[in-house]
């Protein structure tokens, strides 16, 4: 194909990659419901809800380094050699996790986790464990679909993501009908079994069609892709590791710091109501980095054009949600808020309405970053986040402890302005900014 070819990207083609994306990304919050209402069923709901929720919380933290594969091996994997290094750094990776996890499951360590960090109660410690000894399998799991994920993503056939949590919901949709059919509802254990069910769907789905593409797509040895061995990919990967593991802190801080203002129970129920809302109204729009990883090059113009565009949209939704009756008849009707808990959960997603600005350009420029395997950037970012968050949080709760959980939004949402400001002034003294990077295998459009 001549350059003048490849250097132009249609506006569909960018559609065509970014929207199964958008709705594989939108669909995992569909696991949950389906978990939830399915624990809901048993006999004393609050206690088993708990004995689930909690557990998988602490996995989700020490999943976070098997989500992180799925960027990594999408910017390095374009040949067989790659992969292979690929494969010994997620060996290596979710057998670190794995250890951790057996701590966890298998050793005081996890009652201490339970009761001491997380405050529950002695009496469920138990049953909370029982939920992570099933729980710590997905992350095994997870991890795999993840690498494969990169694969598929790389080579533009993102619609197999979609199809693999379309067949991943099903499976979990009936598995939660025989528990529910058989009354074998009893503990959280359930909640967890159906999770693993539905990952081990979705790791076997981006297997089958990950080692399709390395059979037929992938060439064993691309002629200038430095990518040859561990180190190369620990490179990528380990800056990656500290700023989500820096990330962590952000929202115990919030809860924390929520439960010293004026009206706790109103502050943390509403901020968590509206917090939930904003993550589903950005989760479609998470995967913006992917977009820059894989079209940049061969249409930067087209790629910022788009990007523009699909900017706009998580504000536009949030708008609706926060200024227009839609929002007051959703939190109503569907969610079923009392008018008070209603009017402060509209009052933060206006407050969130900056992140949703925010956020897309965000992803934009973590993607540039990653493109230029220059990840170092993102703990010093993250960093600043942090910082601003915390520093936002001490004033408002000592001087507008009143806000309250407008204060958790106001927090979150400057961070991610800060942390977009430092990469973006990063961006604008680089002499790079629009450098081609040969390393990167170049891959024909759609």
């Amino acid at each position: 194909m001549a350059h003048d070819e490849q250097a132009r990207i249609r506006f569909r083609q960018l559609l065509a990659f970014f929207i199964p994306l958008g709705f594989s990304a939108s669909l995992t919050a569909l696991s949950h419901v389906i978990i939830n209402s399915t624990l809901a069923r048993a006999a004393n709901p609050e206690l088993v809800i708990a004995s689930y929720a909690l557990p998988m919380s602490i996995m989700y933290i020490t999943e976070r380094p098997a989500l992180l594969l799925r960027q990594t091996c999408s910017v390095l994997v374009r040949d067989h050699q790659s992969f292979r290094s690929m494969v010994l750094v997620t060996i290596y990776v979710l057998g670190s996790i794995f250890m951790l996890d057996l701590l966890i499951g298998y050793s005081p360590l996890g009652r201490f986790v339970f009761t001491h960090l997380f405050g529950a109660e002695p009496g469920m410690t138990d049953a909370m464990v029982q939920v992570y000894r099933i729980a710590m399998l997905v992350t095994v799991f997870s991890g795999i679909r993840c690498v494969f994920h990169g694969i598929i993503i790389s080579n533009l056939r993102t619609k197999w993501l979609t199809f693999g949590m379309i067949v991943r919901l099903t499976g979990m949709y009936l598995l939660s009908l025989y528990f529910i059919k058989t009354d074998s509802v009893t503990s959280g254990k359930v909640g967890a079994i159906i999770f693993l069910f539905g990952m081990v769907i979705e790791a076997a789905v981006s297997f089958l069609e990950g080692r399709n593409l390395l059979k037929k797509d992938i060439p064993a040895k691309l002629k200038d892709h430095p990518v040859d061995r561990p180190g190369h990919i620990f490179k990528f990967y380990r800056p990656l590791l500290y700023s989500a593991f820096i990330a962590v802190f952000i929202e115990p801080s919030i809860n924390i710091y929520l439960g010293k203002t004026s009206d706790i129970k109103l502050s943390i129920a509403a901020f968590a109501v509206a917090a939930s809302l904003t993550e589903l109204v950005h989760s479609f729009f998470s995967y913006i980095h992917q977009i820059v990883l894989n079209f940049y090059q061969k249409d930067a113009a087209a790629v910022k054009r788009f990007v523009a565009l699909l900017a706009l949209m998580p504000s536009l939704f949030m708008a609706i949600l926060a200024y227009s009756p839609v929002g007051v008849f959703f939190l109503e009707h569907f969610m079923g808020l009392n008018d008070r808990l209603m009017q402060e959960v509209l009052s933060i997603l206006r407050v969130f309405m900056i992140i949703t600005f925010v956020y897309p350009w965000l992803d934009y420029c973590n993607g540039l970053f990653m493109l230029r395997n220059q990840t170092k950037v993102f703990v010093y970012s993250q960093l600043t986040n942090v910082c601003t968050v915390l520093l936002t949080l001490i004033t408002c709760v000592a001087f507008f402890p009143g806000w309250n959980g407008k204060i958790g939004a106001l927090a979150q949402s400057l961070g991610a302005l800060v942390e977009v400001t430092v990469l973006l002034l990063v961006l604008a003294r680089s002499s790079r900014w629009d450098n081609r990077l040969p390393w990167i295998a170049k891959k024909e459009t759609m």
